[in-house]
């Protein structure tokens, strides 16, 4: 009997423990000995730290204009003449099809996916001098529905999903767009990654948030490109337990402005396009790169 009770204590000591890890709860965030949700992967986490710090992307206070916009299946344009009084019509609103094309009634069908406005404005007129040899009728092409330049915010945000891109979002307008960070987001752990191609190098940027909302820290506020993801992971077990606030990656001093004259607001400046899809390849005697590359388990 005393060997049986031996037994039953310890046991009931585990369950009491793992009852008690089930209930606690930081935020709202319950904890399990099995828990679920959104984490970095080990190469996530890699490609993270081997970004410089310096990193010549645009920023808040650095933007960049976008480059031209091509148009994709799904973009809804208004095709017209720029004479109100010119004899020439063409159909309402034209939503490009998938096969890329629109139709200009009588004046025929004619591919405008991957193309800019101005070159469909070209297309559109020559197609009318095809039908109308002596017109000479100046087009004006419009986008008033574009649907493939969208960013995504995903993770422990309340709203995830795509959503449209105008081109001055930073990385805070895309949380906010989304809802803000849920009860069990990782303040941590949130990361910009932009889209690579195949087998090439991977861009992932690693996001300050307490940084950029408490201190008005820009510098890892990105400016957001067309099909940007903005990932929030879920908050850790021992980041809860241990009420954790500061982040490794985010270590640096912050210095107050010395003068009262460097109290306002610093001015965001517009260049043109420099960085189109992601970052500028790093030269391999860079510094901020590991000496050997990550290998999956």
């Amino acid at each position: 009997m005393n060997t049986a009770r031996h037994q039953v204590a310890p046991t009931s000591a585990l369950v009491l423990a793992v009852s008690l890890l089930a209930g606690c709860s930081s935020s709202g965030g319950t904890f399990t000995l099995f828990p679920t949700g959104d984490y970095l992967l080990k190469s996530t986490k890699f490609v993270r730290r081997s970004v410089p710090r310096q990193l010549p992307v645009p920023r808040e206070l650095e933007k960049t204009l976008l480059p031209d916009y091509l148009l994709q299946p799904g973009d809804v344009l208004v095709v017209e003449p720029t004479a109100l009084d010119s004899p020439v019509r063409f159909p309402a609103d034209q939503t490009i099809l998938a096969d890329g094309t629109i139709d200009l009634g009588r004046f025929g069908r004619i591919i405008v996916a991957g193309k800019t406005i101005e070159q469909v404005e070209a297309d559109v007129a020559a197609a009318v001098r095809g039908v109308e040899p002596g017109a000479a009728v100046g087009v004006n092409v419009r986008l008033v529905n574009p649907q493939s330049a969208v960013y995504y915010v995903l993770g422990e945000v309340n709203s995830p999903g795509s959503f449209p891109l105008i081109g001055r979002e930073t990385v805070l307008d895309a949380l906010l767009a989304a809802g803000g960070l849920s009860d069990k987001a990782s303040p941590c752990n949130i990361i910009l990654s932009r889209p690579t191609e195949p087998g090439g190098c991977r861009t992932v940027l690693p996001v300050c948030y307490r940084h950029i909302v408490q201190l008005g820290d820009t510098t890892t506020n990105y400016q957001i490109m067309p099909g940007d993801r903005v990932y929030v992971a879920t908050r850790t077990f021992g980041e809860a337990l241990f009420n954790k606030r500061s982040c490794p990656i985010c270590q640096g001093v912050q210095c107050p402005c010395p003068s009262s004259s460097a109290l306002l607001p610093a001015l965001p400046t517009i260049t043109p396009p420099r960085i189109l899809g992601g970052a500028t390849p790093l030269p391999a005697t860079d510094e901020s790169l590991p000496e050997s590359p990550y290998v999956p388990d």
